[in-house]
């Protein structure tokens, strides 16, 4: 490769791969957290590749997700972009790619060894907005989706790579002397733990994202090897609140750094906190340990800005999940004699008042924020899915419908919509994991379309909680990764 940049966001190098009449250049911009690719070549195919390329040393198994666009009309159909795993930065060598041309075709595109003449297997739609590479040690995977849609499996193969490869970004015009420029939004690079690491004694590392809802954009915040979960977005938008190693954390805006907010002798919480509608107060949910008590997790209210917890419930496990807009009331999931339902409490404790009572797992509610419903996740059917009920428990509803487990369903600030966890139907239907491949959706509540905002590492600890900003522009959750991206 012929690098003529260095150090271009994530990558070590940007340069031109094979004999280039025109070079290529990349841009970051690091507000936006976009790359611009200008790249020129002939084509990535047959036994010689030319094409610009942003690439990194990468070792092991990973998934790489993008979202990309060409800028401009350009002037060959079969202009290309996509991610790329090579063997080497020689013309002929090894590689996988998942690659998207300009007249819409959709294909994984590989060389089984250097100077073999490429293959692809094509996808049977077109006009991808996303792919995802992924490499299983000598398995390679490629999936794509239009926008809004769930990921679609193109196809995998086995190559023989060594365990460090070039990974990376890529544009080829498909014309030697034509220049074709692609933005590339939303990339994420996701490690998986090894095999035989136990993701609970060994937590991933996480990520504090935001998406915004007019562009579709998901910009990182802060980063960190400790293991934290669920954002909460104050009503001031002036911070966010999350948990970490049974703290709680609050998060300034725009760039933090993360602050441990005094809660007191309650140093155990988990991530079902969150605070009042009028920013005042915050619920935390934490482990006690009280004499001829149930060892569990208990609600307690402390001042948003801190101080000493005033402990709510009185029966374990109870985890918090919302405020009624009056501040008046909570609602929890928790479990009573063996049945895992919703059950509400005054402010200032005293008799819990449950509001279902069909068998299996009820868990995550909120109320919408006219106060007229409370959104929960119920597996009475044979899947999780999205239900909804009036505060005294009355005209239960299912609202979310379609494959997979839908969890904590969180209403928009002008209640027209909600957001939620996807999981696949791998996972059981009662059970949120960490370290899954999920989907965050938004289901419209007045027409009941949905869209996939965003596809990601998590589960457990990603959006358990209330964390749209207060101007519903954007909402907060968080990433899982045991890489260094």
């Amino acid at each position: 490769m012929n690098t003529n940049q260095r150090n271009i966001g994530i990558f070590d190098s940007c340069g031109d791969v094979g004999i280039q009449r025109i070079p290529g250049s990349s841009t970051y911009d690091a507000h936006d957290q976009t790359y611009t690719l200008r790249g020129s070549g002939a084509n990535t195919w047959g036994i010689e590749d030319e094409f610009h390329y942003c690439a990194t040393r990468f070792n092991g198994n990973s998934v790489w997700t993008v979202e990309g666009a060409f800028a401009g009309e350009g002037v060959e159909p079969h202009r290309k972009w996509g991610v790329m795993f090579r063997h080497s930065l020689e013309g002929n060598a090894c590689y996988a790619s998942a690659v998207v041309h300009g007249d819409g075709l959709i294909s994984l595109q590989f060389r089984t060894a250097q100077g073999e003449k490429t293959q692809e297997i094509r996808a049977n739609f077109k006009h991808a907005d996303l792919v995802q590479l992924e490499r299983v040690n000598s398995t390679f995977f490629m999936r794509a989706a239009r926008k809004g849609q769930p990921l679609e499996l193109v196809g995998h193969i086995e190559l023989s790579m060594s365990e460090e490869i070039f990974a990376g970004l890529f544009v080829c015009s498909h014309h030697p002397q034509a220049i074709d420029s692609v933005i590339f939004q939303n990339l994420r690079v996701d490690v998986m733990p090894a095999e035989g690491i136990d993701a609970h004694q060994f937590p991933a590392a996480s990520r504090l994202e935001t998406f915004e809802l007019a562009t579709g954009k998901r910009r990182v915040l802060y980063s960190s090897r400790a293991h934290f979960e669920a954002p909460n977005w104050s009503p001031d938008g002036r911070y966010l609140i999350f948990n970490q190693e049974g703290l709680i954390y609050r998060f300034p805006l725009p760039n933090g750094p993360p602050q441990v907010l005094d809660t007191g002798d309650i140093r155990e919480n988990n991530n079902d906190h969150g605070l009042s509608f009028d920013g005042q107060w915050l619920a935390i949910s934490s482990t006690t340990h009280q004499p001829n008590r149930k060892k569990g997790s208990q609600i307690y209210v402390l001042s948003s800005l801190g101080g000493k917890p005033r402990q709510i419930t009185d029966e374990a496990p109870s985890y918090w999940h919302g405020w009624s807009p009056d501040g008046q009331r909570l609602v929890y999931c928790a479990e009573r004699n063996g049945s895992y339902d919703v059950w509400s409490i005054g402010i200032e404790g005293g008799p819990e008042t449950r509001l279902t009572t069909t068998p299996g797992l009820d868990d995550g509610p909120e109320y919408s924020p006219d106060g007229q419903w409370i959104f929960f996740n119920s597996t009475r059917t044979e899947h999780m899915k999205i239900w909804r009920m009036k505060p005294d428990g009355s005209q239960q509803q299912q609202v979310s419908h379609g494959e997979g487990h839908d969890w904590f369903a969180h209403p928009s600030p002008d209640g027209l919509s909600i957001v939620y966890v996807t999981y696949g139907n791998h996972v059981r239907a009662n059970a949120h994991p960490r370290n899954e491949r999920i989907m965050i959706k938004r289901q419209d509540l007045i027409t009941c379309e949905v869209d996939v905002l965003a596809y990601l590492y998590g589960g457990q600890g990603t959006l358990n909680v209330p964390s749209w900003s207060p101007d519903g522009r954007f909402f907060a959750f968080v990433s899982y990764t045991y890489g260094n991206h």
